[in-house]
């Protein structure tokens, strides 16, 4: 099996891992910051065995790298409070399609803080989105998806998706450093931001609470950190752009054939626009320019 192959094979499945986080998380039945806590203590439990594994742990870290990690990682687990806590208020449909504005949220913020290029492509392609976004936010739904839930549902989504954009700028700080290790510290930020709230003294008793919190440490997060860092490194950017849209595919049938939620018409035009636009700016498609007139 080549390179290109096994990177395929990885980050296609890191990705339909990905997409049934919402259901993991709604069938959980655990508050949410307690699932947060337990996702970071298993999650950075996997990592740590993982890097301690590929010998990451030695002369890598450094004051510098720590805490630009732990900023980042303050963004990171953040994002996963909004989103999480969007499933339940805008459907995990709606909430994946809106989270699914980060690229555009990257953009933006690597226009001003990084100095890139923002182009009238680009733009155009954030305006397609952000017509999605809006589209969404004023679709009617039905009971329990509707009223002032819903629309604190899809601004929880875009703030997720601002969080991890801004995760994203400050993670772009570390390039040299193992996507492993910088996973693992910022693990190690949520299990102190989370443990303040977490019900510590309240532990869950039964065994089917356990297996969801192990699950989402250890498969939810640790497994696929390994399998999306091992494919980031294996693939081209094009295709791993092109993959990574498994994951809204995947959640939006997961939602649709567990729990039967269905799409309004304004829904799914906004849904589509989001990734439509999205795949755009990923895989840097080109929207056709008018010509001008041929004097006569």
């Amino acid at each position: 099996m080549n390179s290109n192959t096994r990177g395929t094979l990885e980050m296609s499945a890191a990705m339909v891992i990905s997409g049934t986080i919402g259901w993991a998380v709604v069938q959980s039945g655990q508050a949410i910051v307690d699932l947060l806590f337990w996702r970071c203590v298993f999650g950075a439990a996997t990592l740590l065995v993982v890097c301690a594994a590929l010998g990451m742990l030695r002369g890598t870290l450094s004051l510098r790298l720590i805490g630009i990690a732990a900023l980042g990682g303050v963004a990171l687990v953040l994002n996963w409070v909004l989103i999480f806590a969007a499933f339940s208020r805008a459907s995990i449909s709606i909430a994946t399609a809106v989270y699914n504005t980060q690229p555009f949220m990257l953009v933006a913020l690597g226009a001003v803080f990084c100095s890139e290029r923002l182009t009238a492509t680009k733009v155009t392609w954030l305006s397609i989105a952000f017509g999605g976004v809006l589209l969404i936010a004023q679709a009617r739904t039905d009971a329990p998806y509707g009223g002032t839930g819903y629309v604190a549902g899809v601004l929880m989504a875009l703030g997720a998706a601002f969080l991890y954009a801004i995760a994203a700028i400050i993670t772009k700080k570390l390039r040299a450093a193992p996507p492993h290790l910088i996973a693992l510290i910022q693990l190690c930020v949520g299990i102190l931001v989370f443990m303040p709230f977490a019900k510590l003294s309240d532990l869950p008793s039964d065994a089917g609470s356990w297996t969801a919190l192990v699950a989402m440490g250890v498969v939810y997060t640790g497994l696929v950190y390994v399998l999306l860092y091992g494919a980031i490194q294996k693939l081209p950017t094009h295709l791993t752009a092109a993959l990574s849209f498994i994951f809204p595919i995947v959640a939006i049938g997961v939602d649709f054939l567990v729990f039967g939620h269905r799409l309004h018409p304004m829904q799914f035009v906004g849904a589509a626009a989001i990734l439509i636009a999205a795949a755009g700016m990923n895989l840097g498609w080109s929207l056709p320019r008018s010509k001008a007139p041929v004097p006569q």
